[in-house]
């Protein structure tokens, strides 16, 4: 464990040495990443200050759900997001045997070297924005905060999931660029409080591609909203991960070299 930490906090710092060597260029990408994710939640107050709303839920409420999709989305994209275009970069380059002959996991290598500190701008936007939201909610106690970092954590576990799975098919399908943008339109609906929506739609987004995981769910403990079934759904998430990782290495051991 401790080479394991040694190896991920050595690339963690090349990654960020890497990423602030051209600060303009740094801090304009993070700018980006920010304004493109909080977008959103600005449509989100017009609705509100135009006495519309989304039913049943007051303004800091649904707010709230969408700080907890930065955040989830701020921790992916610095955590493991850059697997799949650090794979698909190899695989077309027909680099990956540089990692291969190395003496550790390959995995845990490329899950180390995606390392993406410019996505540490949107973690900052999504805090304040969940701080702000928090104020005006009341009644959170430890349980509840206890189970909220177990859903968020669940939450990370799908999209930890999702980004190995595409990895795993650049191997070979080389021009799958277009899948982690599908993902991303199905990932929206966690957004969105699951009350209005379709049951069919509830069902959809809470077992077979749990996306309301990644902020829902969570944000939805916090309120003191959470149902049973939210534990359940924890279950396909946990599939999504462990499917994700056993595609990821099977992939990677039947590589052949650019594509196979």
């Amino acid at each position: 464990m401790k080479r394991m930490y040694l190896i991920y906090k050595t690339c963690m710092k090349a990654n960020i040495a890497s990423a602030i060597t051209y600060r303009v260029n740094f801090i304009l990408n993070s700018l980006i990443m920010l304004i493109g994710n909080v977008l959103f939640p600005l449509v989100t107050v017009f609705i509100y200050n135009s006495n519309a709303s989304f039913e049943g839920w007051t303004f800091k409420e649904a707010l709230l759900i969408q700080s907890v999709f930065i955040l989830s989305t701020a921790c992916a994209g610095i955590f493991f997001n850059g697997i799949m275009w650090n794979t698909m970069s190899h695989v077309v380059e027909g680099t990956l045997e540089v990692v291969l002959i190395k003496p550790t996991s390959s995995l845990f290598l490329l899950l180390a070297r995606s390392f993406e500190f410019e996505s540490i701008g949107l973690l900052g936007g999504g805090v304040v924005m969940f701080v702000y939201a928090l104020s005006g909610i009341e009644g959170m106690t430890i349980g509840s905060w206890l189970l909220f970092l177990l859903l968020f954590g669940a939450g990370l576990l799908v999209m930890f999931g999702v980004a190995l799975i595409v990895a795993a098919i650049s191997f070979k399908w080389v021009a799958n660029s277009r899948l982690p943008e599908m993902f991303e339109s199905i990932k929206s609906f966690g957004r969105y409080p699951g009350t209005i929506f379709p049951k069919a739609v509830v069902a959809v987004s809470s077992f077979l591609f749990p996306v309301s995981m990644i902020a829902y769910f969570p944000a939805s403990t916090l309120i003191g909203r959470w149902e049973a079934y939210f534990f359940i759904a924890i279950i396909p998430c946990v599939l999504f991960a462990a499917f994700g990782i056993w595609l990821y290495t099977y992939m990677l051991r039947s590589y052949k070299s650019a594509g196979g």
